[in-house]
């Protein structure tokens, strides 16, 4: 079968199809569950469990502000079931109407797995259950297709990493997919990693009232982000945390989880219900076959230029090959691929006029307890830059929100040139940090200085957004 346009992955590049391409034949290509990641395992429903477990946490909270509250307990079904009952129909929605709505009487969609055999040509081993979809003349019945397009979207994503670790494999380990769809809560849980996913996660249990135990090969949490905040977090956490701990091996021993490893030089073992793996994501790139269409890789990702064009062994871009997301890009963010493919759909549409990324101000949230949000710089590497930088702190007990929520601990970090003011990162954490750090992106990604933003507007007395401008204050 040839097409006009072959697109894999029906997260963010599902939004390419529309109106404009009726008059083109689209094949799309999904071999997992409609609609991608972020509905379906990652940002939605997480942030769903991350909601509810804030909730649960008001009981413990509320005795510093002179409120009594009890939590007498969790529904963890129907916790489960207000998220996916809301999540699972959309995501078939949207699968049925790429499927059967006259509004895409051009594409074909395609369930399974896809690999490149040639240039722009894939073969697709159909998923279990699946039949060869309604247009795809010729192989009525079969089980592979082959497909071949002038053009073609990359877009598949990424997937848990599995660290090396013996017999881990073997002990029903959980991902940030497979926990959210517990049948019950465990009475005990192991997190093992540091990053954004087992931060969110570990709260997120702790919360519901699991005996969470986050298991960290470094000596901090979040050690990615800026120094004083992953600090500040992992002074913070509310869960039992062991740091420094390097695994070896795991087993399940009379219904338990047995994680063994060395710390400081001796060998323990942690043990717990369930184990959550939680290390990382590893772009699919390497799942494709990527060498059979010329397509170069670099660390485990799709090389691509900033037209969202794939790149070749020469390092030049293919024709009419384009690629975003996950398996390309090196933030592995919604928000980076739904930007990503609003360039891919203008490239495919506009080639003589194409626009390119700006990737030059992105922001990241960690929805944790506390919320975490970052853009730009951390001071590490403002001073690995060698950049003559001066740095503001505003904390949340010195702005009046603050003394109203009873925040000792959280802050504002603004790092600026000297001089020029020009904001080169911030970093909050605390209540409503991602919200709160909107104004420094918009700052940064229009060219705006601490200098232009600081003193040219009103800023609400006595609201949270006072943190920002104590902070800005601070830097010029």
């Amino acid at each position: 079968m040839h097409y006009d346009l072959l697109i894999l992955g029906s997260g963010s590049a599902n939004t390419i199809p529309g109106p404009e391409f009726a008059g083109q034949r689209i094949a799309l290509v999904e071999e997992g569950v409609f609609g991608g990641t972020c509905l379906n395992v990652g940002c939605i429903p997480t942030k769903m469990f991350v909601h509810t477990a804030n909730v649960a946490r008001q009981a413990a909270d509320a005795g510093r502000l002179g409120v009594d509250l009890r939590l007498e307990g969790v529904d963890w079904p129907a916790i489960r079931e207000r998220i996916f009952g809301r999540i699972d129909p959309i995501s078939a929605a949207g699968k049925d109407y790429r499927e059967n709505n006259p509004d895409n009487a051009n594409l074909t969609l395609y369930t399974g797995h896809a690999t490149f055999v040639a240039p722009k040509t894939v073969q697709i081993t159909l998923a279990e259950g699946s039949e060869s979809p309604a247009g795809a003349e010729g192989q009525p019945g079969a089980r592979t297709m082959t497909v071949s397009a002038d053009r073609v979207v990359v877009a598949t994503g990424s997937r848990p990493a599995m660290p090396d670790v013996a017999g881990l494999d073997g002990v029903g380990a959980l991902d940030n997919a497979s926990i959210m769809r517990l049948e019950e809560l465990p009475a005990s849980l192991l997190v093992l990693g540091s990053g954004y996913i087992a931060a969110e996660m570990a709260d997120v249990f702790s919360a519901l009232g699991v005996d969470v135990t986050a298991v960290a090969r470094g000596q901090r949490m979040l050690r990615q982000l800026d120094f004083d905040i992953s600090r500040a977090y992992t002074n913070s956490v509310g869960y039992r945390l062991v740091t420094g701990f390097q695994a070896t091996s795991a087993a399940r021993e009379d219904g338990m989880v047995r994680l063994t490893g060395t710390r400081g030089g001796e060998e323990i073992t942690l043990e717990a219900e369930q184990i959550l793996v939680a290390t990382g994501r590893i772009p699919n790139a390497d799942t494709l076959n990527p060498a059979a269409a010329g397509i170069a890789v670099e660390g485990g990702r799709i090389c691509a230029d900033s037209y969202q064009r794939a790149l070749g062994h020469d390092g030049r871009p293919l024709d009419g090959v384009f690629t975003l997301g996950d398996v390309s890009s090196p933030y592995m963010l919604k928000h980076v691929a739904n930007h990503e493919a609003r360039v891919v759909r203008h490239n495919l549409l506009h080639p003589d006029a194409m626009i390119e990324s700006v990737h030059d101000a992105v922001p990241a949230a960690v929805f944790s307890h506390p919320q975490i949000a970052t853009v730009g710089m951390t001071e590490e590497e403002a001073r690995k830059s060698g950049k003559d930088y001066v740095v503001g702190v505003q904390k949340y007990a010195d702005i009046a929100y603050g003394w109203a929520m009873e925040d000792t601990t959280n802050f504002c970090k603004i790092i600026a040139e000297r001089g020029s003011t020009r904001i080169l990162g911030c970093h909050i954490i605390g209540p409503q940090a991602p919200t709160l750090i909107q104004v420094i992106v918009q700052a940064m990604a229009t060219g705006q200085s601490a200098a232009d933003i600081a003193r040219t507007q009103y800023w609400i007395h006595p609201a949270m957004p006072e943190l920002v401008e104590n902070a800005l204050l601070q830097v010029v």
